[in-house]
């Protein structure tokens, strides 16, 4: 294994760092220290996890430039883009270290008549240590839904970024120590995929992974030989439903955005739209307009990940090959290291780039004659991340229908700006939740704790347990549910 790893910068392939290829035993050596630490990490209690976390935040705003400029180094995303994505992330790091007592203390239940002598509660308890495994497209946002979430619930933390974006993970490895030098609680372990397998295979007590759906496969299978737990947030073909009652400008233009902000490389990004035949002359024409506007290297940067654009490739001239036409960009739209605006109209269902995750700026449009029909091919896919829905009148009820982890009505991704909403989804998009209460939860164990207040005559736990308490307890029952 190569003793380094080298980050290059996207658009211009110039080296920018080189960083540390951890080794499988070094992941070990990071783990046993995170969790001989967590102990005293977890006696801190909320209110002094809480001071260092906001300690942390602090510093990240004070030096939201300086962390801005590495991600869009090591991304290709326009500094704008990489400012607003450490802006969200400082957030929910903010949020969780205000309210994870909330969500997080003890929670008192109702004994029953049957055991009115006893008291009961429900404690969560931190895991111990977490492995973070991080994405490239969003370096700092999504890996910070786990770190921030999992630190506030009191668990250590070591966390494995992209070898796309060592250099972030180091830059927030570094900046933690700032603030808590002697903590031993949030290690970084830059590396490749072998350093990857090695946190996974390690003692940690729980994996967060975003990627992939076929590598999320790949650890859940190795995970599953000790059972540890893992939370899964995977890719999507995510969809917009424009009903013929909705602002048709407002929807082109968002949609857009959702569809190629970041190079179209966003888990969440839409990559599919069904509109109402009634508009869809309207919206098309609209979206195109836009899109044409829209120039790559300036309102988004280069693919970050090179092999990428094999794949961004593949799905436009397979749709092609299937009958699909171009109304923006074409069959030569990938032109290394960007890939150019794309929108397809009469793309076949079953082309990949409806039927698998493209993660490029590429949209298709189909028209629809009835919601239902939107709702119907919208929830036909086999991942079911987000979606975006737009209407006057129907939206929650559109809504209601789709299999999907999260929806935005009249909005495009607002839910990842939200720090008390919960981010994840279901079907091969993933498991768990990071973000808000839930995603508090999702870094501890529930245990439940009965405690006897007072003794009473009957004694139901024994074996001198006499006729007399079983005929009162089958009396009592039946006189509860009669």
């Amino acid at each position: 294994m190569n003793q380094e790893i080298i980050s290059y910068a996207p658009a211009t392939g110039e080296e920018v760092g080189r960083y540390p290829n951890t080794s499988a035993a070094t992941i070990n050596e990071l783990v046993g220290r995170a969790q001989a630490a967590s102990y005293q990490w977890r006696a801190l209690g909320f209110r002094g996890r809480k001071t260092v976390l906001r300690a942390w935040a602090h510093y990240l705003a004070i030096h939201i430039d300086e962390l801005a400029a590495v991600v869009s180094q090591e991304t290709g995303k326009p500094l704008s883009d990489a400012l607003l994505e450490v802006s969200i992330a400082i957030d929910h790091l903010s949020w969780a270290a205000r309210n994870a007592g909330k969500y997080l203390r003890d929670s008192h239940r109702f004994s029953g008549l049957l055991l009115a002598n006893m008291s009961t509660r429900v404690e969560y308890q931190p895991l111990g240590v977490v492995g973070v495994i991080g994405p490239w497209n969003y370096p700092v946002f999504t890996p910070m839904g786990s770190i921030a979430y999992a630190l506030a619930a009191g668990n250590a933390v070591v966390f494995k970024p992209s070898e796309y974006t060592p250099g972030v993970g180091h830059w927030l490895g570094e900046s933690f120590n700032q603030v808590a030098p002697n903590a031993n609680v949030f290690f970084v372990a830059t590396g490749g995929p072998e350093t990857g397998a090695a946190l996974t295979k390690s003692a940690v007590n729980k994996i967060a992974f975003t990627g992939s759906t076929a590598t999320g496969k790949k650890i859940a299978a190795i995970c599953a030989e000790t059972l540890t737990p893992v939370l899964m947030e995977c890719g999507g073909t995510d969809p917009a439903i424009i009903d013929r009652d909705c602002n048709i400008d407002k929807a082109a233009e968002a949609v857009l955005w959702g569809a190629m902000a970041n190079a179209g490389q966003t888990c969440v990004g839409i990559e599919r739209v069904y509109v109402h035949e009634d508009v869809a002359d309207r919206f098309i024409e609209k979206i195109s307009l836009l899109a044409r506007g829209v120039v790559a290297g300036r309102e988004y940067g280069a693919a970050t990940m090179p092999s990428q654009l094999k794949v961004i490739d593949s799905h436009i001239k397979d749709a092609a090959r299937l009958g699909a036409e171009f109304v923006v960009g074409g069959i030569d739209s990938v032109q290394p290291p960007y890939v150019l605006p794309t929108i397809m109209i009469n793309t076949p269902e079953e082309s990949l780039a409806i039927t698998e995750e493209t993660f490029g700026p590429t949209l298709t449009i189909r028209r629809v004659a009835t919601m239902g029909e939107a709702i119907a091919l919208s929830n036909a896919s086999k991942y079911g991340l987000s979606a975006s829905v737009w209407s006057k009148r129907q939206g929650k009820a559109i809504a209601r229908q789709l299999h999907c982890g999260m929806v935005s009505i009249n909005s495009v991704l607002a839910f990842t700006a939200t720090p008390s909403m919960p981010f994840g989804g279901v079907k091969q998009s993933g498991y768990g939740r990071i973000h808000g209460p839930e995603g508090l939860r999702e870094f501890t164990y529930t245990r439940a704790v009965v405690a006897l207040r007072f003794r009473i005559p009957l004694e139901f736990a024994t074996f001198k347990r006499t006729a007399f308490t079983d005929r009162f307890i089958k009396r009592f029952i039946q006189a509860l549910n009669r």
